[in-house]
């Protein structure tokens, strides 16, 4: 119920006359809510004829709209036409990256002023939202532009910003960040690579495995050990560019996954590489501090694939069911299934209000860690079960790999363990509501 009348109010006590009306927060709401009560509101996803159709969410508006339309077509028409051969490779062709770059889908967060497109984090949610509507588990965009790219324009150098971002927000250089070790995952304190202090340069050997573009990667930013000495080891970190043709930097091999087949995945490795300062990427020894304000947004990034993802599946698999026939019927005459849709739509819908939340937050940069980790935990785990059921409801041919659900259903499965594992995640959420610490 929505009150508008200041004698209404008092008749239910919830004004008095040695009150002054106007500052009470009820009554400003009462006045905000009749502003605005003129303005149409969008429908939610679950409201439309589909969960992608472009034109709903509150978060977004007809700008929105317009660039999500531009995002949609660079997909369905440069990227999933390719994605047979890029799983037949394990990565995807450079001149997609240089179309990615005309079509104004690579940086597109990236503040103007430093060389990108100057959108916001909604924009770069509806790159992710759309690369999943196409279910297309590569090229790996938003690594690039959406976790390295904010690490060189909030910590970089005028000179390593005017050298790189214009490359990399063009797509003539692909990126990927290093972090990950054979012997350290979600634990980056535990990391052994080393970069030795040598003059004014940085001696630096180590290696690293299941690294996302590291395969085409042109710029790969390395997480360090600069101070063996200091007085806990995310004292002693650092972040380090290294480039394609350095001396010492080899690519080893290309991995081979159980899916996100259109997407690289390398091991790095590092032997005496000569770094000169200018290679380092802000301050000595602040890496672990760095990582730890960008974190949270490759979280929230995972979780807005997930939660896109959730929502082409349930849409492969309701067109599935409506053309299948079973028992003289389609099989989405059959209350089971009828169920089983019902329940993933409506899981997904209580999913879709929480990312968007989350997206809301963090675009004003809100977003805390609890949350972030939430972000990420609660949707990869949701996408896993949503892939799960589609590809039992298309029964045999969803076992086919030449069905689009299975691709989706092995592609899940890394979901939970990439970008700190759901167990990690827990952790984090866990540490807010029984640590007694502020929230950060």
């Amino acid at each position: 119920m929505v009150i508008r009348n200041p004698t209404t109010l008092t008749r239910l006590g919830l004004m008095t006359k040695s009150l002054n009306p106007e500052k009470k927060g009820i009554y400003r709401l009462c006045h905000h809510a009749s502003a605005n009560e003129g303005k149409k509101l969008r429908p939610a996803p679950s409201q439309m004829q589909s969960l992608m159709d472009i034109g709903s969410r509150e978060i977004f508006d007809t700008e929105h709209d317009a660039f999500r339309e531009t995002a949609r077509k660079f997909f369905q028409k440069e990227v999933a036409p390719k994605m047979a051969d890029w799983e037949k490779t394990g990565y995807s062709d450079r001149d997609t990256w240089l179309a990615a770059g005309e079509y104004g889908i690579l940086g597109v967060a990236t503040p103007a002023e430093v060389g990108g497109i100057g959108g916001s984090y909604l924009h770069a949610a509806i790159c992710m939202e759309e690369q999943s509507y196409v279910n297309s588990s590569g090229p790996a965009f938003s690594l690039h532009s959406d976790i390295v790219l904010p690490y060189i324009y909030k910590y970089g150098s005028k000179e390593q910003i005017e050298r790189l971002i214009p490359d990399l927000v063009s797509g003539k250089k692909i990126s990927a960040i290093a972090m990950t070790e054979p012997e350290a995952g979600s634990d980056l304190q535990g990391i052994k690579t080393f970069a030795k202090k040598d003059g004014s340069d940085y001696i630096l050997n180590g290696s690293k495995v299941y690294i996302t573009n590291g395969w085409n990667a042109d710029l790969v930013i390395v997480v360090a050990v600069t101070n063996r000495e200091a007085k806990s080891p995310a004292h002693g970190i650092s972040l380090f560019l290294v480039e394609e043709g350095m001396p010492g930097f080899k690519k080893g091999w290309l991995m081979k996954k159980m899916g996100l087949h259109c997407s690289d995945t390398a091991g790095l490795f590092f032997e005496d590489i000569r770094l000169p300062a200018s290679a380092l990427l802000g301050e000595e020894n602040k890496g672990f501090y760095y990582l730890m304000n960008e974190l949270p947004q490759e979280r929230l990034n995972i979780g807005v694939h997930a939660l896109a993802h959730c929502e082409w599946a349930f849409e492969e698999t309701r067109n599935f069911v409506t053309q299948r026939k079973a028992f003289g019927k389609t099989i989405a005459q059959l209350q089971t299934v009828q169920h089983g849709l019902a329940e993933l739509k409506t899981e997904i819908a209580v999913g879709r209000a929480f990312i968007d939340q989350c997206i809301s937050l963090h675009a004003k940069n809100q977003l805390d860690s609890g949350m972030a980790s939430m972000s990420k935990y609660w949707p990869t785990d949701l996408e896993n079960r949503v892939a799960y059921k589609c590809v039992q409801m298309h029964g045999g041919a969803g076992y086919l790999w030449d069905t689009p659900i299975a691709k989706m259903y092995v592609d899940a499965r890394v979901q939970p363990i990439y970008g700190g594992s759901n167990e990690i995640m827990k952790e984090l959420i866990a540490r807010q509501i029984v640590g007694g610490g502020k929230k950060k």
